[in-house]
């Protein structure tokens, strides 16, 4: 139901002043100002208590508004205060700020295994000397390097001794790269630490949360008993990612399928997931219903059940959100009170946001929350568009109805974070309805039996069937032609504007206001504007870029829409797609031709010969270990010089032979060859 009034939404509308607090706080951190803040909060908390004891002695009746306006302020200041006191490295004892040689912490997630190395965060609580340990706390990233040689296993729950070595998470070095930083200080990380699994210690284990720790374990067991009978690795990846929310053995290209199809919903437990679960569990507790206390019975237990689910699937934001708001309509209904979906949306939204403010920068927790949003505004007024006599034409538009509602509100939000848009959404999604369902139910009932060998194996037959179907539909979707638009980048102007689209659309057309319409064409029309431009842009621009590679070379000569790639990478290399291959997206690249460091290439706007580089009006010449210095009988002329492997020269050598405007060194060279550079340069006043 949609609100008819405000009266309905009250929660949707304090949400509002809340959530403008921690964007103000995340935009503009305001720990400056946080004590003044308080104090501000504190005297408009008393002021408003006095106003409704004082209510009619000072006809506060006359002027209503002073209450809404106390309030908002006050929830403001409410958001503000929550995010900084959530900020763990404000605190003066977190463990950053108190020097050690030894660290002291539990493993407070899942560890996760991938090419030989192990990462897991690590709650520190002690900080210090041998024999002086301080309390501390704050999080740390760790990754450590497998050793044969150690077998033991690090688990959630261990605690851990370890060196004092750590060091700030680096920023992003590369254009359009992923923003590795600000995604671990979303989750109040902000330094990471190396190690060799020798030089670590566990202390302790089984020092964790009971209940998680066994929900850990129950899942694992549980992800083992799918591989016990389905022989399909990918099909068991997909499995445990849709029943268990078991990712880590799901693959890149996999969840790419999923993503460009419109169905990555699947692979991330939610409300359709936790939908199904209850439904089984409706069904199976409905004879409780004929007993006299069977109805309260039955709210305790489905409730219970359901939250055990969120907890085996990892409690990630967007379960969490489809569990508590599944919650309250369970008891909502149960003791027939109304029940208005933006309010129950609402009210889940605020008591996430206060045990971890940190969610609304989660992407999970925005797509989930906006998802839904848009469901419940949006899908009635789609849906009304049909209205269709047949029972299983009706079904099948609901589906339809709630993909577009759901694929117009995600649009701005999908493509400013996976930088495409799926046009055969539709079709992706009704069908899947039914491959997800049997998986869900299947995998269910297959890991609730006990092991009945025609049985199980029929099950896990069953199972692995459906997924590879589903998947490899879905793969042939992805692969269709125009089945998608990538390399979408929003600026946040765009982004903004897109959304402002939406909303004016949606009011225009619910209200039939005729100005709303007209504005927001006007709208699209300034954003396609703003799209052709950065288009045209694109093609007229010819750039140079060098990227820092650890141990990798990579130098983009860009000219228009084409672009030659000097690099020692291939396309496959994860170096590549995380470091290179969003540059080359958001620049509009079509064609990209790679050349290592020895080939010779000619093209219109590039020339290679030997160390030599002719880009349009400019040259670049390498340099790099197998550089012999020659002197020259006059100054050869170049642009750029570029160091690459710690080539044997002085900077007194490249002045004496070489006219150049800038002289680059990569992070290949060494740290001592470098710091040398750098020192000559001071002493002779030079900038490079």
């Amino acid at each position: 139901m949609i609100a008819s009034g405000k009266r309905e939404i009250p929660f949707t509308i304090l949400l509002v002043p809340f959530l403008a607090g921690l964007c103000l706080d995340i935009t503009i951190p305001c720990i400056s100002y946080l004590s003044i803040i308080k104090i501000l909060s504190g005297l408009l908390f008393v002021v408003f208590i006095a106003l409704n004891f004082l209510y009619r002695r000072l006809n506060v009746y006359k002027f209503k508004w002073t209450g809404g306006l106390s309030v908002a302020i006050l929830l403001f200041f409410v958001g503000i205060m929550c995010l900084e006191n959530n900020r763990e490295n404000n605190l003066e004892n977190h463990f950053s700020k108190v020097p050690g040689q030894y660290l002291i912490g539990k493993i407070s997630n899942e560890p996760t295994k991938n090419s030989g190395v192990t990462r897991f965060i690590l709650n520190i609580e002690q900080s210090g000397f041998q024999n002086t340990l301080k309390q501390v706390n704050g999080k740390l990233m760790v990754t450590v390097k497998t050793d044969s040689t150690h077998k033991h296993e690090l688990l959630y729950g261990d605690e851990l001794l370890l060196p004092a070595n750590y060091v700030p998470i680096q920023p992003p070095l590369n254009p359009a790269e992923f923003n590795y930083k600000s995604y671990l200080a979303h989750q109040n990380i902000y330094q990471q630490a190396f190690f060799n699994q020798k030089t670590i210690l566990v202390i302790a284990k089984d020092r964790g949360n009971p209940m998680v720790a066994y929900a850990l374990t129950l899942r694992k067991q549980l992800v083992n008993k799918l591989r016990l009978n389905m022989h399909d690795t990918d099909a068991v990846a997909i499995a445990s990612t849709i029943i268990l929310g078991y990712r880590n053995d799901l693959r890149k290209d996999t969840q790419q399928a999923y993503a460009k199809t419109g169905t990555m919903h699947l692979l991330s437990v939610a409300g359709m997931h936790v939908g199904f679960i209850y439904l089984i569990i409706n069904l199976l507790l409905g004879f409780l219903a004929r007993y006299p206390n069977g109805k309260l019975i039955k709210i305790a237990v489905s409730i219970t059940l359901i939250w055990c689910y969120a907890l085996i699937t990892g409690f990630s934001p967007a379960v969490c959100r489809a569990v508590l708001m599944l919650s309250m309509v369970i008891i909502g209904f149960a003791f027939n009170r109304h029940i208005n979906k933006l309010n129950v949306l609402a009210v889940s939204a605020f008591i996430l946001l206060l045990y971890n403010p940190f969610y609304i920068l989660d992407a999970g927790f925005q797509l989930s929350y906006i998802a839904v949003f848009g469901i419940i505004l949006i899908q009635p007024f789609i849906y009304k568009w049909v209205r269709p006599k047949n029972w299983l034409v009706k079904e099948i538009w609901l589906v339809i109805s709630v993909s577009i509602a759901a694929q117009i509100v995600l649009c701005p939000l999908g493509a400013l974070y996976f930088h495409d848009f799926p046009l055969c959404f539709l079709i992706s999604n009704i069908f899947v309805v039914v491959p997800a369902a049997l998986t869900m139910y299947l995998g269910i009932i297959y890991l609730a039996l006990p092991t009945i060998p025609m049985v199980s194996v029929s099950l896990a037959w069953c199972l692995n069937k459906t997924v590879i179907i589903m998947t490899k539909t879905l793969l042939i979707i992805e692969h269709t032609p125009f089945s998608n638009i990538s390399k979408i980048w929003l600026t946040p102007a765009e982004f903004i504007l897109a959304y402002a689209i939406i909303i004016i659309t949606y009011y225009g057309f619910i209200k039939a206001n005729k100005v709303l319409l007209k504005f927001s064409l006007v709208s699209f029309l300034l954003i396609c504007i703003s799209f052709s431009t950065k288009k045209y842009n694109a093609y007229k621009s010819n750039t140079l870029t060098f990227f820092s590679l650890r141990n990798k070379t990579g130098i983009l000569f860009k000219d228009g829409n084409a672009a030659t790639l000097l690099t020692n990478l291939g396309e496959t290399d994860k170096a590549y797609q995380y470091s290179i291959q969003p540059y080359l997206d958001s620049c509009k690249i079509n064609s990209t031709h790679l050349i290592d460091c020895k080939t010779d290439y000619s093209t219109n706007f590039f020339t290679k010969r030997g160390n030599l580089i002719q880009f349009n009006n400019k040259k670049l010449l390498i340099l790099d270990r197998s550089f012999v210095m020659t002197t020259f009988p006059a100054k050869l002329n170049v642009d750029y010089i570029y160091l690459m492997g710690y080539p044997n020269i002085t900077l007194q050598y490249l002045k004496q032979n070489y006219n150049f405007k800038l002289l680059i060194a990569d992070g290949n060279n060494s740290n001592l060859f470098i710091k040398n550079l750098k020192n000559t340069a001071l002493l002779t006043n030079d900038n490079f």
